[in-house]
């Protein structure tokens, strides 16, 4: 059900925002712009509204958000309950499963950082 309903909202906000470029293409190039501006992507000089603005709503863009959205939904987790079984890649770019890394009684320990 939850599925049906993302996919339900996705095509939706899809055929909406298509539409909007087609009927009003000035104020979608602004407005997608603006969206540009607050995740930063108009900071890059190597991109341009031509290179990444007209794949805003096709229907690649439907598929990626689709697969985005139904990715998260078994990512969640929920405090008392028990830890997804989340898919992670090794160092070798292997997929396995967290639950993978246990070992008997012991408890699991993630270590999130970053390299800069």
């Amino acid at each position: 059900l939850q599925k049906f309903l993302i996919l339900l909202h996705v095509t939706m906000s899809v055929v909406v925002g298509k539409t909007l470029m087609i009927l009003f293409p000035d104020a979608m190039r602004r407005y997608i712009l603006k969206q540009g501006e607050k995740s930063r992507m108009n900071e890059n000089p190597k991109f341009s509204y031509e290179n990444w603005g007209p794949t805003f709503f096709s229907f690649k863009y439907l598929l990626f958000v689709l697969k985005v959205k139904w990715k998260r939904l078994e990512d969640e987790a929920y405090e008392g309950h028990p830890a997804p079984n989340t898919p992670v890649v090794t160092f070798n770019g292997e997929v396995r499963h967290l639950f993978d890394f246990m070992q008997d009684n012991r408890p699991l320990i993630l270590n999130f950082g970053s390299c800069t």
